[in-house]
């Protein structure tokens, strides 16, 4: 299912153009703002409304499906009528009682039900005498005790079943996730008995308290899915629920197409057509220029002066369908139960990350070997180069204090020399602890100065939070009770085997988890108002779940733009825990995966499997990760992987150095030699570019092509492709012109060479329908690296050399004839 969803053509969900009256909203229990503007619509200008819901036609206008022959063996209404009138007649077994059946013409009545009245009143609107419910009210006796408790029993499923409701997460225990400007597939499972046709809507209600209603449209065919498309626009909590309902003038319609081009009861299916376009156009809340056409529509039906072939154009006519599908004739309504929609700010889920240590921007080297800290003034310089690659986001290790006891040197050794500065992640000294800057850094004042600085080129700053603390931390002394003391009285340091952090102590979050809790809270809120809104949490899958559920909660309610980015590199079961609970974005397989196979699994994973609630970051690296593909795959693999990671996903993350080609590793490690935890890191940028050894400019395209491009702003519109070599990787990412700023579709393709050692050629297979173009139809894919333009199809030829050009990023669009 997940993958035949991924690589179908999605298409918005129509929202209603009509204004519902005061009454209907009312009748329907939804609030309304009439000619109020809903920012959860795709069309701003749209306005909410209700359905009401007509009577159900005669049963005798779905007797019949495509598949089944044209003959009419529904009884007439004369027999429809001595069948109730002999069920009223016949006796009544003591001890039970008489349930109207579908033989009899009725419904059984259900919570969120019209079904009764609705027949009756059809009935009589078409004058045909089906009254079974009112002549089988026969008196039953009283029940005993047994049948007595049976019948307070009220069923969980509704008249129409809907089920499966999405976005949700799997156990329902979180709301689902978004962005502001996310396109959000809502969808459900909805059928119901025999042949009549049903619709389904979305009832959409934003922060404000305004719901709109949105048609879904059948999903895949025979699985009962009910798909569509919303961009939510307003930051906070949406409520949604689908409603289902019998479609009775499509059920009609659909008779009709069979029964009256076979001459079967075709005066029979005109009166019944008729009498419910004449319903419809008594509806108050339809247009007068909509009543008008309905009425037409049935006095056409009605006109035997007219030919067949006039009275039966009704049965097609596309404005009398269009009228009937926006506001449609409605029966045996039933709904979902409520699930909500977080919707956060938009920083939550679209970026581009830049990574660098503060002390190593404008650190100078003595000639005694010692080193000047490069400060939070020093390192504002970095700023413009990092704004020129586009990055938005500026991530920072920790700018704490670092102990003493146990620091490391250089290259995670036991020996360090005197002026070696520690790793940043062992934090606190004498100088303070999680809430103090190190004094190589600066002061309080030149931290703001940097935000400010960074503010001015559009980059906000992401601070670590990493909950450890060194032996000289404050906390050690203060509340032995955070940490875990062994048999022999010291206390227990981290540890990753094989690695081994004897500068780091983790805390203990059983022995006082009030207190840890109240003082990481208290940290964060020192940082949030000093002016951060982003925080990289360090290992927070080495910490309890409830642990972060709570620090989620307490932040929100007061702070709910903060973003928490998850170091999660870990088990599934936790990754996915983690962003349940509140995380909103989560570091990711993503560096391991470097196959065709790996990376289309994972692509589809990210994109339609858990995409409801977990948002990945795609890091190409990190101080601690240099993995065997970039050590051995030289500029092309970094190539290949940093235009992966922008093109894939909306989030993704450069650790500094990457575009000097880094990838020297230390022996026996998978990270840098010389790691830049462990020591100051000079780095001449510059001098890189102009000796054509930097892929800085590189990174700066990908990152233009993702703010130009809004499809790549999306995480959940990835559709993967074929191709006939195992090195080269497909997929496209599609935004309908329905949801973006100016009208536009945007339709991006990727073809890329994952073999960063080798020149690929072969044949792409697409189906262009997921990034809308007909099938068969020619366009034009447009390379945004290149300028290169060629005319494409369904099948493709492709030469991708890794040496030089190993990945295309197409624009693709539609050739005006």
């Amino acid at each position: 299912m997940a993958a035949e969803k991924g690589n179908r053509r999605r298409t918005p969900a129509k929202t209603s153009k009509k204004a519902s009256s005061p009454q209907a909203a009312a009748a329907d229990g939804i609030v309304t703002s009439p000619g109020a503007a809903s920012p959860g619509a795709a069309e701003a200008a749209e306005t909410p409304i209700i359905e009401a819901s007509p009577p159900t036609p005669p049963a005798t206008a779905a007797s019949h499906t495509p598949d089944a022959p044209a003959v009419d063996n529904a009884p007439s209404a004369a027999e429809t009528e001595a069948s109730a009138d002999a069920a009223a007649a016949a006796p009544t077994q003591p001890g039970t009682e008489h349930v109207p059946t579908e033989a009899s013409g009725g419904d059984l009545p259900t919570s969120g039900s019209t079904a009764g009245a609705s027949a009756t009143a059809g009935a009589a609107a078409l004058d045909l005498s089906l009254s079974a419910n009112q002549n089988s009210a026969a008196t039953p006796t009283a029940p005993d005790a047994a049948q007595q408790a049976a019948s307070d029993f009220r069923p969980v499923i509704g008249r129409i079943p809907v089920l499966d409701v999405t976005p949700a997460l799997p156990d329902h225990l979180w709301p689902a996730k978004a962005v502001v400007g996310e396109v959000v597939e809502f969808g459900a499972t909805a059928f119901r008995e025999g042949h009549d046709l049903i619709g389904t809507q979305l009832l959409l209600t934003d922060p404000s308290g305004t719901t709109t209603a949105h048609r879904l449209s059948p999903g895949a065919p025979g699985l009962d899915r009910w798909e569509g498309l919303v961009r939510v626009d307003a930051e906070g909590d949406y409520t949604f629920r689908v409603r289902a309902f019998a479609d009775d003038w499509a059920t009609w319609q659909h008779a009709a197409e069979i029964k009256v081009p076979a001459g079967i009861d075709v005066e029979l299916m005109f009166q019944i057509g008729a009498g419910l376009a004449s319903l419809a156009a008594d509806q108050p809340e339809r247009s007068e220029d909509a009543r008008a056409r309905l009425s037409a529509a049935a006095r056409t039906l009605l006109d035997d002066e007219r030919s067949l072939e006039e009275r039966a154009a009704v049965i097609s006519d596309e404005t009398v369908s269009a009228l009937l599908a926006d506001i449609p004739l409605a029966s045996l309504e039933s709904f979902s139960d409520e699930r909500t929609l977080r919707v956060e700010r938009r920083r939550a889920g679209v970026g581009s990350w830049y990574e660098f240590f503060p002390r190593s921007e404008g650190a100078v080297k003595n000639a005694d070997g010692s080193w000047q800290s490069g400060t939070f003034r020093t390192a504002a310089r970095r700023l413009e180069g990092v704004a020129a690659m586009g990055f938005d986001v500026l991530y920072l290790p920790p700018i704490h204090p670092i102990g003493h006891a146990f620091r490391k040197g250089p290259n995670n050794t036991m020996n360090p020399g005197p002026h070696d500065p520690g790793s940043p992640w062992a934090i606190g000294s004498a100088e303070g602890g999680h809430d103090a800057i190190h004094p190589d850094l600066g002061t309080v004042e030149d931290f703001q100065f940097f935000l400010a600085e960074a503010k001015k080129y559009g980059i906000e700053v992401a601070l670590d939070f990493a909950l450890q603390a060194s032996p000289d931390h404050p906390w050690v002394t203060e509340h032995p009770e955070w940490f875990t003391t062994l048999p022999d009285g010291t206390i227990a340091y981290a540890e990753n085997p094989p690695k081994k952090y004897q500068d780091i102590y983790p805390i203990n979050f059983d022995n006082d988890p009030e207190g840890i809790r109240q003082e990481a809270l208290r940290v964060l809120r020192h940082w949030i108002d000093l002016g951060v809104h982003i925080f990289r949490v360090d290992n927070p899958h080495t910490k309890p779940l409830d642990f972060w559920e709570w620090i989620m909660h307490e932040v929100r309610q007061t702070h709910p733009d903060i973003v928490f980015l998850a170091e999660a590199f870990t088990r599934p079961a936790m990754l996915q825990g983690l962003a349940k609970v509140g995380f909103q974005q989560s570091y990711s397989y993503f560096t391991w995966r470097n196959t065709k196979e790996e990376l289309e699994e994972f692509f589809q994973s990210i994109s339609h499997e858990t995409s409801d609630f977990l948002r990945p970051n795609l890091f190409v690296n990190t101080p601690d990760i240099l993995t065997e593909y970039l050590q051995f795959g030289g500029p092309s693999a970094y190539t290949i992987r940093a235009a992966l990671a922008a093109t894939a996903a909306p989030v993704w993350g450069v650790y500094s150095g990457f575009e000097l080609f880094e990838n020297v590793a230390r022996p026996g490690a998978e990270e840098n030699i010389d790691n830049e935890k462990y020591e100051y890191k000079q780095r001449d940028f510059a001098a890189a570019e102009q000796a054509g050894a930097s892929l800085g400019l590189y990174l700066g395209l990908l990152n233009k092509i993702r703010r130009e491009h809004p499809a790549l702003q999306q995480l959940r519109n990835l559709t993967l492709h074929a191709s006939d070599d195992d090195s080269i990787l497909v997929y496209s990412k599609f935004l309908d012109g329905a949801f973006t700023e100016d009208g536009t579709t945007d339709r991006i393709l990727v073809v890329a060479n994952v073999d960063p050692h080798s020149v690929r050629e072969t044949t792409v297979h697409l189906d262009t329908t997921a990034f809308g173009i007909p099938q068969g139809a020619a366009y034009e894919v447009t390379d945004l690296v290149t300028g290169d333009t060629y005319t494409w199809g369904d099948h493709n030829y492709v030469r991708l050399d890794a040496f030089s050009h190993p990945v295309h990023i197409f624009e693709a669009k539609e050739i005006r004839r």
